[in-house]
């Protein structure tokens, strides 16, 4: 699947407590039409993942399936040997992208990326993404790399644009993909806030506030959104999505919402996250 075809929409698999129902979630995706399933080594729900993505009847080819490198396993080697239990788990002889989940721990550019870019020549993976990294690291993080950067994963939503590592995106051809995109609903608390903009464009097209806050995203050039969604219903409403189009107006409305609101606080996400 080339890059450009990485669809807008994915579903992000986060887990607490849950991890063994995200066999039959994924599959339950599959089935709706996802291709795009994002998980990481440390949410503990690889294997049964990669139960749901063998059971469904979708071909691996059609399939964007990624996943991150926990921030204790960086160093060269470990890398290697962690990536390997992954496509394991995942029952998967590639990865279509692989994250350095965070730029902590472990981390050290030259030694963690020559791994990725090692990964990348033996075809384990076939595309390097970042995650949670500024401007800077992802400047260090390019000088460091044979292969381009694809992806830099980051919580992004109407709450926290983002403008800066957008425009580094558009400025350096790669993706960001927007993790928390609903904020864990505070699009759904807006109008209880006092912030009201999603909730009212919601009303106006007979939509979820979801729908406009994932549209809104994916309007924008080089986005991607990754929204958790664990039952059926949530994971059709996100799709419907990519069919809502606002007007650049109501685009805009959105874009001067002033309040800011962040969920992962980036000194403690390696735990958080």
């Amino acid at each position: 699947m080339p890059l450009e075809e990485l669809p807008k929409i994915g579903l992000g698999t986060y887990s607490e407590g849950d991890r063994e129902q995200w066999g039959e979630r994924v599959r339950t995706a599959l089935d709706l039409g996802y291709r795009h399933v994002d998980t990481a080594q440390d949410y503990g729900n690889e294997a049964y993942l990669g139960e749901g993505i063998e059971a469904a009847d979708v071909p691996r080819e059609e399939l964007f399936l990624a996943t991150k490198v926990s921030s204790g396993a960086l160093a060269y080697d470990d890398v290697l040997d962690t990536v390997e239990r992954s496509l394991e788990n995942l029952r998967t002889e590639y990865l279509d992208l692989l994250y350095v989940h965070w730029p902590t721990d472990a981390y050290d550019p030259e030694e963690t990326l020559s791994a990725f870019d090692e990964l990348r020549d033996r075809g384990a993976i076939r595309h390097v993404g970042v995650s949670n990294f500024e401007s800077d690291q992802l400047d260090r993080a390019r000088d460091a790399l044979d292969a381009p950067i694809v992806a830099n994963q980051v919580e992004c939503h109407p709450f926290l644009p983002q403008e800066e590592l957008r425009a580094y995106a558009r400025e350096h051809d790669h993706w960001l993909v927007a993790y928390c995109p609903l904020a864990q609903g505070a699009v759904f608390e807006d109008a209880e806030s006092g912030d009201s903009v999603v909730a009212e464009i919601a009303e106006t097209h007979d939509v979820s506030p979801a729908q406009v806050a994932l549209a809104w995203l994916i309007g924008k050039e080089n986005v991607a959104a990754i929204p958790k969604a664990s039952s059926e219903s949530h994971m059709r409403d996100n799709l419907s999505s990519q069919r809502l189009e606002l007007t650049d107006e109501e685009a805009a409305r959105i874009d001067a919402i002033e309040r800011e609101h962040r969920v992962i606080d980036p000194d403690f996400g390696p735990w958080n996250r």
